[in-house]
């Protein structure tokens, strides 16, 4: 699915099918997006879950959606200078194909890192 920011909040279509749908922030939109899924498969019989879909972001859009993720304490974690994320995120630049692999793997290892986490209680 391939997510693009409107005025109103988010627009997604997919890719290899008739679907699109939009949404007001990321939670609705991904809600919007298996209704939709499931009505185009409906006569299928197959049914989407949210586990199904894989959502494509721009830098810009990924920043937009995640603003907790500091762009600064980003840059600094994966080794990248700070102004060159801040123009792939600005969209003044694009990154080339590697460059966008190390900002993915910086960003899912972030991820690997808080889901291990655990808090005393």
């Amino acid at each position: 699915m391939i997510v693009e920011r409107t005025k109103t909040g988010y627009s997604v279509y997919a890719n290899n099918y008739p679907v699109a749908t939009t949404g007001k922030d990321l939670t609705e939109l991904k809600a919007n997006m298996v209704r939709a899924l499931n009505l185009y498969f409906e006569e299928k019989g197959i049914a989407v879950t949210e586990n199904d879909i894989k959502v494509t972001l721009d830098l810009a859009q990924f920043f937009q959606f995640y603003k907790v993720i500091n762009a600064k304490a980003f840059s600094d974690r994966i080794g990248m200078n700070q102004s060159l994320l801040a123009q792939y995120i600005s969209g003044k630049k694009k990154p080339s194909a590697s460059q966008a692999r190390r900002i993915l793997k910086g960003v899912q290892q972030i991820g690997r890192e808080l889901a291990e986490i655990r808090f005393l209680v």
